[in-house]
């Protein structure tokens, strides 16, 4: 499947709430508004429209709150997508449903081993021709080698270990090639090297920020989408050329997601080069 524009898969949240708590931001006592939470994936989903993207949508179903959260659906390769394998019961129903959208979209499926968590965009990003890759707490470390060897790429492990930064996207974001953000209190000491030794320009983030879940950016070109709240980021990206947009998305870090969780990119990161 070819694209000539940046694609993305979206996933309306018709049914989107907070049923069950598998991450520390999740609280079935403090629900998400739906009004608010409709109003905001809308608006996130025009921004992307006027950066000249094109939307694709995933029908949602009851039952799969978290299917809103596309990116979690696979890592997109080429025209061939990993689909995910899901640590918790809760989000394995999903894994179905995506299947069947990839599908009929004209991608090829590749189903992970038996027994090998992995959770797709969430925690394995392209900087480059690598992929850094977030394991520990929701992917294996061995699910992301698998992934790697099939595309023939090198693969750095990164391990995570702050659990309100579950995920790869919610402390890691590159930028291009050579440019990434991150939060460094999300990284054990030995990926934070290996961020530096591998990534020649990184943003860190503060702790503040990060918490508006700044990492969580969705990038095009020379456009950085994020939730707001994040202001000394913004500074530091029009310093380096970049133009930010901001938008709210406070009812969907209620279940631990911002842009980027609400996104996947179908043709492909700007910031990759693949194998």
């Amino acid at each position: 499947m070819s694209f000539e524009t940046p694609t993305i898969l979206m996933c309306p949240p018709d049914f989107y709430g907070i049923e069950y708590e598998i991450n520390p931001w999740m609280s079935r006592s403090q629900q998400s508004d739906p009004k608010f939470a409709q109003a905001q994936w809308e608006a996130l989903n025009q921004l992307l429209q006027t950066l000249n993207a094109r939307i694709e949508l995933l029908t949602p179903v009851k039952g799969l709150p978290d299917l809103v959260f596309t990116a979690n659906a696979g890592l997109i390769w080429k025209n061939r997508v990993f689909l995910s394998l899901f640590r918790h019961e809760a989000r394995q129903g999903e894994t179905p449903v995506d299947r069947d959208w990839f599908e009929a979209a004209g991608f090829e499926t590749i189903e992970m081993p038996e027994g090998l968590f992995f959770e797709g965009a969430g925690d394995a990003l392209f900087c480059g021709d690598t992929l850094f890759a977030g394991y520990l707490i929701r992917s294996h470390v061995r699910a992301l080698q698998w992934v790697a060897e099939q595309m023939h790429c090198r693969v750095i492990p990164l391990q995570l270990v702050d659990e309100f930064y579950y995920h790869l996207d919610t402390c890691f974001c590159p930028l291009s090639a050579t440019e990434a953000i991150y939060y460094p209190p999300a990284f054990d000491d030995y990926a934070q090297h290996a961020l530096k030794e591998h990534i020649p320009h990184l943003i860190p983030v503060v702790e503040k920020e990060a918490q508006r879940f700044a990492c969580n950016a969705v990038v095009i070109g020379k456009s950085v989408v994020m939730n707001t709240g994040c202001p000394q980021l913004e500074a530091d990206l029009n310093q380096r050329g970049y133009a930010t947009h901001s938008t709210p998305l406070d009812e969907f870090i209620k279940a631990g997601g911002s842009a980027k969780c609400l996104t996947l990119r179908l043709d492909g990161e700007g910031a990759a080069v693949w194998p």
